[in-house]
């Protein structure tokens, strides 16, 4: 009956932590991130290799390489008084800076198709 018990809390205590993690993080569309970027209250960051950050980004984007070993120490760096709004090339990689900027307390907008649906978006 203890291990049943033990077991439930320790489930309960995943679920809230994960629970209180997508609280910090929103996925949104490409016309929902281009009008949350035009505010003073969020800072912008794509997440791709320095190659690729320069072959195009979105204006004022600060790069950080989430795939580098120093990401997390780079990322202590950014403004915890402002939502952080990230992207990557499709989507995935900015998720996993997402879950990496939430578990370190900051608030995360997440381009949901990344780069590829920004170029898409902005063409249209």
């Amino acid at each position: 009956m203890k291990k049943i018990f033990a077991l439930l809390l320790g489930l309960l205590g995943l679920t809230t932590n994960a629970n209180a993690q997508s609280d910090s993080i929103k996925t949104v569309d490409a016309a929902q991130f281009a009008e949350i970027i035009r505010s003073d209250s969020v800072f912008l960051l794509d997440v791709r290799t320095a190659d690729e950050y320069a072959a195009g980004h979105i204006a004022n984007a600060k790069d950080i390489d989430v795939l580098k070993s120093d990401f997390k120490d780079k990322a202590s760096t950014l403004p915890k008084d402002k939502h952080i709004a990230v992207y990557c090339r499709s989507g995935k990689r900015s998720l996993v800076a997402a879950n990496i900027l939430a578990k370190m307390g900051y608030r995360v907008i997440n381009l949901r198709g990344g780069w590829l649906e920004w170029e898409a978006y902005i063409k249209s």
